[in-house]
């Protein structure tokens, strides 16, 4: 009797695992496309709050082809390459490649006030996890039109302050170059001063975050250096 016992309970403990396992299996394959299709809109929305346009899940797709108006992709040389989907392209996993081999992806958008910009992806790391955001520049490839930035666990109330507007506002205007000379942005401890045209505030008490994200503007923009300069205005 004992030896029946333990054999139904290996045979319904096996069986549950199994059932268990293919629902769970079943509702992550049912659940991909609308995981998919939230993860496009969110990046939509994204690169248009970068050039200052609001957008939520509603109208974002919508906004997105009204403002941007071509999207493309380049080498570590800032040659186009043809045939790649700029959209498509999933920064961090580039980051994984050799440089030579990386696609960088440019979108290129026109906002109410009629001035061509160009948006640019950046991705780095955190204190605690990812951090992600969408750079703007206007025509001189220089000046930057705005930002927009988001992590994953930064903490509340300190790293977190990266994706809030007072934060964000702050590097609108800023340049990335002095003449021809690649700077990026600096996010300073203890304040930056007012004539620093490529300086912002660090957060307060977010240190770690604030220089993880300067780190990540500059590895980031600093690959687009010779498309930038040969299309400066």
């Amino acid at each position: 009797m004992k030896q029946f016992s333990n054999t139904y309970i290996f045979i319904f403990s096996t069986v549950m695992v199994i059932i268990v396992a293919t629902l769970l299996s079943l509702a992550a394959t049912l659940l991909q496309p609308l995981q998919s299709r939230n993860l496009e809109i969110e990046k939509k929305r994204s690169m248009l709050e970068s050039i200052g346009v609001p957008a939520d899940k509603r109208d974002a797709e919508e906004l997105y082809a009204k403002y941007v108006k071509e999207s493309f992709v380049l080498d570590h040389n800032g040659e186009e390459i043809p045939g790649i989907d700029a959209f498509s392209v999933v920064v961090r996993n580039e980051q994984k490649k050799p440089l030579e081999k990386q696609y960088l992806p440019v979108f290129s958008a026109l906002p109410d006030d009629g001035e061509k910009v160009i948006i640019i992806p950046v991705e780095g790391k955190g204190l605690w996890g990812p951090i992600w955001g969408y750079v703007s520049l206007r025509s001189d490839m220089s000046t930057i039109y705005g930002v927009t930035f988001d992590h994953k666990s930064e903490t509340p109330g300190l790293g977190a302050e990266i994706n809030t507007a007072d934060f964000e506002d702050m590097f609108r205007g800023k340049r990335i170059y002095d003449g021809d000379k690649f700077i990026s942005i600096g996010v300073i401890k203890g304040g930056t001063t007012p004539d620093n045209p490529h300086g912002v505030d660090a957060i307060s008490g977010g240190t770690i975050t604030s220089k993880a994200l300067e780190e990540m503007l500059s590895d980031c923009l600093i690959r687009y250096d010779g498309f930038l300069l040969r299309n400066r205005n």
